[in-house]
């Protein structure tokens, strides 16, 4: 029955966000990918957002119900029907009465099963398409018959394409690269490894007084052109990432490449990824908490092990889920480069047990955050992340220096989340 209700519930909404788009004709950003989608689509509204009316997914709407809340600008109703009744009733008003709809949609698209972006992909017309990394094991793998299946449902996105689309790609990536065969449209690229339309380079991390990390810096490159760049309160190049990508969206849409790089002037990071955070006793928390996956894991370690630091790195890794069959090997693997990028590793949940026997091991992230917040000292870096249902934004909780600013700085703070135990 709740099944049915909510088939029900996505069917009025899309074709009410047919409607809606019928009427206003605003310009589509759609990102897939399965790394760095959320923080890619809010450089890009960064970006946009300077120039033009804006509207982006919130969180990480981007599903068969996410993507019309965010075209009808609606909140997610949870399991309140009178709201769900009000979503409906905001996407007609909007149908029936003129509104200051906005000039650009930036939608966030996912796949977490089979499907999922292809049955978006046949009412979902958009003018430019962005993918991120995909990697060699995608997250939500568990659900498909293979990695190659996971890249071919992304590559639903390109088919709602306009003729007159944009498609942008992340180059350093092999398998995204392949997403460009016989596309006859325009293409940009973006990455740090190879030859890309915009590039970044000269990547340092930054350090205060107390030799301490607190951000980053870089070169964006483009036509030429070398412009300096800086991120305050992040690290790692899951950072650069989203910004070179926001500058190629801001490029095929006619935005001055100096305007592109001045509206990161006061771009504030998501929380949960890579956040450089205070932390008990003079230490430092990197939090990377939203989410994991091979690739994103393997990024953090390697942002982790190059940090110059005066104490203990501390990592503090939890499950991976959905890897289905990979599961096993690819936790095996993240442990050895774990062990090599730190002095303490900590792993939480069943399938991290693989990572290594030389690390300590804990049942729930409450139990990790507990003993770290023990052990912690000054000038250590603990580095947090695992996969959202091991909920190891509550190890990061545990060691804040100003636990009253724990809404602020972290993620899954609200009180839907707050009331899931585990």
């Amino acid at each position: 029955m709740k099944a049915l209700i909510k088939k029900i519930i996505s069917s009025i909404l899309i074709l009410e966000s047919k409607l809606i788009l019928k009427k206003y004709k605003p310009t589509i950003i759609a990102v897939t990918g399965t790394v760095g989608k959320t923080s890619t689509k809010d450089a890009i509204f960064t970006v946009l957002s300077s120039v033009f009316h804006v509207r982006k997914s919130e969180k990480s709407f981007n599903s068969e119900i996410g993507v019309p809340l965010t075209i009808l600008g609606c909140h997610n109703g949870w399991n309140d029907p009178f709201i769900w009744i009000s979503n409906i009733l905001e996407g007609l008003e909007l149908i029936v009465f003129k509104s200051n709809y906005p000039k650009f949609l930036v939608l966030e698209v996912g796949a977490d099963h089979p499907h999922d972006i292809e049955s978006i992909s046949k009412w979902l017309r958009i003018d430019v398409a962005v993918i991120t990394k995909i990697g060699d094991i995608p997250v939500h793998v568990e659900f498909f018959s293979s990695p190659a299946e996971v890249v071919k449902e992304k590559s639903y996105l390109i088919k709602s394409l306009k003729n007159d689309g944009t498609l942008i790609l992340f180059a350093d990536d092999d398998k995204v690269n392949t997403l460009s065969q016989n596309f006859n449209k325009t293409i940009l690229t973006f990455g740090i490894n190879k030859m890309a339309t915009v590039t970044a380079s000269s990547i340092f991390v930054l350090y205060d007084e107390n030799k301490l990390p607190q951000g980053m810096s870089f070169r964006i490159n483009f036509k030429g052109n070398s412009i300096p760049m800086k991120i305050v309160g992040a690290i790692g190049n899951q950072q650069v990432y989203p910004v070179i990508a926001a500058v190629a969206v801001g490029i095929a849409n006619n935005i001055p490449i100096s305007k592109i790089v001045d509206s990161f002037e006061h771009n504030l990071i998501p929380p949960g990824r890579m956040n450089i955070i205070k932390g008990k006793n003079g230490s430092i928390i990197i939090d990377d908490s939203y989410n994991s996956s091979p690739d994103a894991l393997h990024e953090g370690l390697n942002a982790l092990a190059t940090l110059q630091v005066s104490g203990k790195r501390i990592a503090v890794l939890g499950d991976m889920m959905e890897l289905g069959n990979f599961s096993t090997e690819e936790h095996r693997k993240a442990g050895v480069q774990a062990l090599q990028s730190c002095d303490v590793l900590i792993t939480v949940g069943p399938r991290a047990k693989f990572m290594s026997k030389q690390g300590i091991h804990f049942n729930t992230s409450s139990e990790a955050g507990e003993y770290v917040a023990g052990i912690v000292g000054s000038g250590d870096v603990v580095f947090v992340k695992g996969s959202q249902s091991m909920r190891m934004e509550r190890v990061s909780k545990a060691l804040l220096a100003e636990p009253e600013r724990a809404e602020e700085l972290l993620v899954r703070q609200n009180k839907e989340w707050l009331a899931i135990m585990r």
